[in-house]
């Protein structure tokens, strides 16, 4: 059987970033890094941007085989785990060989959720999770006329607006209230909602698909209200839910991700999860949570990559903070993290609708920032974020940095992060 000191299972951020942390501490144990998918690493978010040809397949990837041999790590390419028999510290792959580890690192994502709709399974249509997936949906974008968007998520609106780009007619269909939810608030989303119908897509929110099937140029699927649409081409954005299909029959705890702690380490001593399949404290709340979003994945990878390796230097997960940007039509939104006002808190909003801009700042009682969001109004999230982690008092500024929290928030961090 072959063996390795540290095995990781996945290839993109969460993976990656545990890699380089391990060899900061170990340069020369054995290490392995497996994924399912063929490619070389690529980061999920620069797949809109394959889905509307702006990056094209091959310029995308975060890290070459150079990166790999100069690390001393084995990549082993299109190869999915199928079990983990922690038991006897051992992987069990898709084509029933099987890799012995000293330590593993679960870091294997998302797959999209496919909604139980009678008669899905009969019409053709496409998701978005991986690189062949957009080239797949690039290709069948130049060839639309009548589109229909299951679910009105960041992945369903990017892709939406390529579809209204491409001159197809679109139509989006989502169950929530309103477009983004769990995203941005209603203001937010009306801003959203009106730049796509300005374009001429078609938003039905609070709306339900009950039964798809075939027709002569793709499907026809029938909403709650008895509403029939036509789709040449149908996308399915509603949702994702972790890989964790091979820990059935191990010892490994998992709720609706990977149960870890604050060192991502799983309930068995040498297993460790992060990234979009890994479930962990949240900032606001000793819950669980799943904050499937890059900085955090990013973040757990290198305290999971210290852990495994050892490293002095480990410091604990802090909680994950949602952190969400969108780019549409030429405008912006971006949300940062607690939409509920603390008790004693006070929220701030300022909107222009004739412009556009809308601002909401969430501060608790002692003038702590815990949540911020905008359409049109620039600040950086990765600072706001911070602001947030660090509980950073903003009384002294309060006022100039809602006027331009841009500038003051740089400004802080300039003098706070040295």
């Amino acid at each position: 059987m072959e063996q390795t000191k540290y095995l990781v299972v996945g290839s993109s951020h969460a993976a990656l970033e545990a890699v380089t942390a391990i060899r900061m501490h170990d340069p020369d144990g054995s290490l392995t890094l497996l994924t399912r998918d063929p490619h070389l690493p690529y980061s999920p978010t620069v797949l809109p941007y394959v889905v509307s040809g702006r990056s094209a397949p091959d310029a995308i990837f975060l890290r070459d085989e150079k990166f790999f041999a100069r690390q001393k790590v084995q990549l082993k390419r299109g190869t999915a785990l199928k079990a983990l028999h922690a038991e006897r510290n051992a992987a069990e792959l898709a084509d029933g060989s099987e890799i012995a580890y000293e330590k593993i690192l679960l870091a294997t994502g998302a797959a999209p959720a496919i909604p139980p709709i009678p008669g899905l399974d009969q019409v053709s249509y496409h998701v978005l999770r991986t690189l062949d997936d957009a080239t797949k949906l690039n290709a069948a974008i130049k060839n639309s006329k009548q589109a229909v968007v299951l679910g009105a998520g960041l992945v369903g609106m990017h892709a939406a607006e390529n579809l209204v780009k491409a001159g197809a007619s679109v139509t989006i269909v989502e169950m929530a209230k309103q477009l983004t939810d769990g995203y941005f608030d209603a203001i937010a989303a009306g801003l959203i909602e009106k730049a796509f119908t300005d374009n001429g897509a078609l938003i039905l929110t609070g709306s339900r698909v009950v039964k798809l099937a075939p027709s002569a140029t793709g499907a026809t699927l029938t909403l709650e209200n008895g509403t029939t649409l036509e789709a040449d081409l149908l996308l399915v954005a509603t949702g994702v839910k972790p890989n964790m299909e091979y820990l059935a029959g191990s010892r490994v705890e998992h709720d609706r991700g990977i149960l870890v702690s604050d060192t991502m380490q799983t309930s068995v001593a040498n297993v460790w999860s992060a990234g979009d399949c890994a479930q962990a404290k949240g900032f606001y709340t000793d819950a669980k949570i799943m904050n499937a979003i890059l900085p955090d994945a990013t973040e757990q990878g290198r305290i999971a990559g210290m852990a495994m390796a050892e490293d002095p230097g480990l410091k604990k997960y802090p909680g994950g903070v949602p952190l969400n940007t969108y780019h549409f039509f030429g405008r912006h939104a971006i949300s940062v993290g607690s939409s509920k006002v603390p008790e004693g808190g006070e929220m701030v909003t300022r909107f222009d609708e004739a412009s556009g801009r809308y601002l909401k700042a969430i501060f608790s009682a002692d003038n702590r920032l815990t949540g911020i969001y905008g359409v049109n109004e620039f600040f950086d999230g990765g600072v706001m974020c911070q602001l947030i982690l660090r509980r950073v008092d903003l009384a002294p500024v309060k006022e100039r940095f809602l006027a331009n929290p841009l500038a003051v928030g740089r400004e802080l961090m300039s003098k706070l992060w040295r």
